[in-house]
């Protein structure tokens, strides 16, 4: 597929994809969320990309939906539908088999929160500006937003930024838990790529392993929980990723893992 509103580069072991729309600050359209749902195939297919940074040009990094393409008569038919499909594009990023790390470069608001909230860890330049504010336009958040801000950071939080629709910044966010971490931000995608690099050396098979059981843990019995871990844990013991990482300990040098 030809990219139009995404950059996409693949690094050494890890890929990133830029929205590239500076002028509506990437606002979420209906190409990029097409762009955006092939660059995660590309991501899921491809051996050697074993991670992704997802980051914005200029000084936003997602400043929600495109309100351009949307019609205000709509029925409410059609707003499920494009619920439902913004939705489904959030799940399979969330749902990637790989560590997902948003670098929010600016602003992330309405979608791009709830994009951010998607992605396994959120770290966030000292510019960078949450928030969910689409009851200040009648409406609510429809990407997931609702539900993923609230597992996150408690429901209390959550009904503090939906009711007010107020923004927040970075520090804030890392109060809340909503950032992992907060670089300056003339040094964010360096730290991010430092923290992406520090991800991807571990074993491929154990991340996506790890990544599975946090997620899918949170929605079982805790007992439930301890079985899913037991049973992965018994996986990754008969992998060669393993095998290989026991074996590099002993040798005293860097395990060379494979993803099998």
């Amino acid at each position: 597929m030809e990219y139009q509103e995404i950059l996409f580069e693949e690094k050494e072991g890890y890929a990133i994809l830029t929205f590239n729309k500076p002028d509506k600050l990437n606002a979420l359209s209906e190409r990029m969320k097409r762009e955006i749902e092939d660059a995660i195939r590309v991501v899921d297919e491809r051996e050697t990309i074993r991670g992704l940074i997802i980051t914005g040009a200029g000084r936003g990094f997602m400043a929600g939906t495109d309100l351009s393409e949307i019609n205000p008569d709509r029925s409410a038919e059609e707003t499920k539908e494009m619920s439902l499909h913004g939705q489904a594009l959030m799940n399979k990023l969330e749902e990637l088999g790989k560590p997902v790390v948003a670098a929010v470069n600016g602003y992330a608001l309405g979608g791009g929160t709830e994009l951010a909230l998607a992605c396994d860890l959120r770290v966030a330049g000292e510019k960078a500006v949450f928030g969910v504010p689409e009851t200040d336009l009648g409406v609510a958040p429809c990407y997931g937003g609702t539900q993923r801000l609230a597992r996150l950071c408690g429901a209390g939080v959550a009904k503090d930024l939906l009711f007010t629709a107020r923004k927040i910044r970075a520090d804030e966010a890392l109060k809340i838990g909503l950032a992992n971490r907060v670089f300056p931000q003339d040094r964010l995608m360096e730290e991010t790529e430092n923290l992406m690099k520090s991800i991807v050396k571990n074993g491929p098979c154990a991340l996506k392993a790890c990544k599975y059981l946090v997620d899918r843990g949170l929605d079982m019995r805790f007992a439930d929980g301890l079985e899913y871990e037991a049973e992965l844990n018994g996986r990754l013991g008969a992998t060669e990723d393993s095998r290989e990482g026991i074996k590099a300990f002993f040798e005293k040098r860097p395990p060379v893992f494979r993803g099998k």
